[in-house]
């Protein structure tokens, strides 16, 4: 029996992953999305159009690969079919290549209201959060009170759906917002979604993927987020509501641990970091602004300005280390080209005391970045074809990092475009 691969972010999101994605997926059979909602923004460039997606998996431009929403994943029909129908105009045949879990969850346009209400009420220890309605909706299936794919079958649909809206509305009269003023014009557009869902195959998603393991069809896992902003082992609370590490996978698709193969780690040759919560390598000065500037460093889905530092090797290390990461592929290394001198993390002085490792809490503890200085390169790499040509002062960058996290580095990206993409392993040739 196949194992599945999983491919996630090892830092705040924005790592990559779905260019990546894009640029795998030729070798897989199937791509499957595990985990998170709308809250995403999955980037790829080919062609000289950029696209974003959001809820569907990175592999839907290739015409040969069945693309999967797993249970783990929650869906907004509003926005769903916003991106299926930017799709539809290329060629995109998306209720051919699609399949969605009847288990995965709904988000109601009150779960949206709910989040900007939770937003708005924390003032200035705001979380940061894309405002989506992905925590109300994880916090209902976890509360036992959501709504799921399959239900829209069922002849009870619009009878639970009033049920948990008045439900939300209780909770939005207590934060003293009034759902009635916008909920209208909200519900519209998540019902026209809905009919679009409908079109879509609803399938039992953990027997799907387990069967086709079975018949030997490769299965790629795609994470949505990055692993600093896993409920369980992120920079709590400042993280997503769902878990972003590998273990996401299984209960997000339904696959036993045992079933699980590669474990491809996505990570920027720098960090960045959009709203709020610890970011001990951010650079508040002009370094960090060019790396803002060169890197295009802006949400893709809310547009907000990242915040920008140099790597963080404590953290990258706790993350390969929680998800088991079996090789690494780094981003955006034409990014730092203009910099003569690089810098890394490699330990923390937490309240005074050296360690290189994740402290439990990096909200409330003093922490200095301490840092190794590489040469940089200083050479446009957009151009490159073959990862032998990288400068030698790349090279010895990745050497570094290699040996600090005990991983090897398989792909190094060096643009935004698909092709702009080095092979360090003959495995991915």
């Amino acid at each position: 029996m196949r194992k599945a691969d999983v491919l996630l972010g090892l830092q705040w999101g924005d790592e990559g992953k779905g260019k990546i994605v894009d640029v795998l997926t030729p070798k897989y059979d199937i791509i499957a999305r595990f985990q998170g909602g709308p809250n995403a923004g999955h980037t790829l460039e080919f062609n000289g159009i950029k696209h974003v997606l959001h809820t569907i998996p990175s592999g839907i431009f290739h015409g040969n690969t069945v693309n999967v929403i797993g249970n783990g994943v929650v869906i907004d029909p509003a926005i769903l079919k916003k991106e299926i129908d930017k799709l539809l105009p290329m060629g995109v045949d998306v209720q051919q290549r699609l399949l969605v879990s009847k288990r995965a969850h709904l988000i109601l346009p009150t779960h949206t209201l709910l989040d900007k209400a939770s937003e708005a009420s924390k003032g200035s220890g705001k979380i940061g959060s894309t405002q989506k309605g992905i925590g109300p909706t994880y916090m209902d299936k976890t509360g036992r009170n959501g709504l799921r794919v399959g239900d829209i079958s069922t002849p009870k649909f619009r009878e639970k759906y009033d049920a948990l809206v008045a439900k939300h509305k209780q909770l939005l009269k207590f934060m003293d917002f009034d759902a009635d003023a916008v909920l209208g014009e909200l519900e519209g557009p998540w019902f026209e979604g809905i009919e679009t869902l409908r079109k879509l195959t609803h399938i039992d998603s953990e027997q799907y993927i387990n069967q086709a393991l079975a018949q030997g069809k490769t299965i790629l896992a795609e994470g949505a987020q990055g692993s600093m902003l896993d409920i369980d082992f992120g920079t709590y609370p400042f993280v997503t509501s769902s878990n972003t590490v590998c273990a996401g996978a299984c209960t997000g698709l339904g696959v036993a641990p045992n079933r699980i193969g590669n474990v491809i780690g996505i990570f920027k040759a720098y960090c960045t970091r959009v709203g709020s919560g610890p970011f001990p390598t951010e650079l508040l000065d002009d370094a960090g602004e060019q790396m803002r500037q060169v890197g295009r460093e802006f949400g893709s889905t809310t547009g907000r300005p990242r915040r920008c530092g140099w790597l963080d090797i404590p953290a990258l290390r706790f993350a390969v280390m929680v998800n088991g990461v079996t090789e690494l592929m780094m981003m955006k290394a034409d990014v730092l080209s203009p910099f003569d001198t690089i810098k890394i993390c490699t330990h923390y002085k937490v309240d005074g005391k050296l360690t290189e490792f994740l402290p439990y809490d990096l909200c409330d503890a003093v922490i200095e970045p301490v840092y190794t200085e590489l040469k940089g390169w200083r050479s446009d790499l957009t151009g490159l074809n073959d990862a032998e040509n990288m400068p030698v002062a790349l090279q010895q960058y990745i050497g570094f990092i290699e040996k600090q996290c005990g991983v090897p580095v398989s792909i190094v990206s060096v643009g935004p475009d698909r092709t702009q993409t080095l092979l360090r392993s003959a495995v991915w040739a």
